[in-house]
């Protein structure tokens, strides 16, 4: 269960970068927000399949309903619940605002993961 995937892991380094660059460098809502929220959930599958040997449909169902709960709590404002409003660390794990299109971000990126490893798949056979 337990290994290293160098391939994942290097996706996930990749992917990991490029959303440094967009939170630092990029503004608009599509790019910062759309098209963040849509890689990061293909980072975190990535990061994932780096280090465990799972089906690849149970790692992306996982981070999906990981992602939907973080957005879930984001709605019911559970930085100011637990009194971490200020906390800069918590606002970038957590986030600090819902918004709906990030549930379709999620979805896409979750759809991109899935279309990609069944196409891997098709080829492999």
């Amino acid at each position: 269960m337990l290994y290293f995937n160098r391939k994942y892991f290097y996706f996930a380094l990749i992917l990991f970068f490029i959303e440094i660059v967009i939170a630092i460098f990029f503004r608009d809502k599509f790019v910062r927000y759309f098209l963040g929220d849509l890689l990061v959930v293909i980072f975190l599958y990535c990061f994932i399949m780096s280090w465990l040997r799972i089906e690849s449909t149970k790692v992306a169902f996982s981070v999906i309903i990981f992602s939907f709960v973080i957005e879930t709590l984001q709605y019911f404002n559970i930085l100011n619940a637990l009194g971490w409003e200020n906390n800069q660390i918590a606002i970038i794990i957590l986030g600090n605002s819902f918004d709906a299109m990030d549930l379709v971000a999620y979805t896409a990126g979750i759809a991109i993961v899935l279309w990609l490893e069944n196409r891997k798949k098709v080829l492999r056979s």
